[in-house]
């Protein structure tokens, strides 16, 4: 293969990944572990 075509590969895994881990994080189990910081300061 070209070492254009690796590098887009590469690049597209790279933030294929780190799209899912957000969405993981986001709304996965993690995600209880979160905290709003306006729902700590409400008046």
């Amino acid at each position: 293969m070209d070492s254009a075509t690796v590098l887009s590969i590469g690049i597209a895994a790279v933030v294929i990944a780190v799209t899912g881990f957000s969405i993981y994080t986001a709304f996965g189990p993690p995600s209880m572990e979160l905290e709003d910081p306006f729902e700590d300061h409400e008046d």
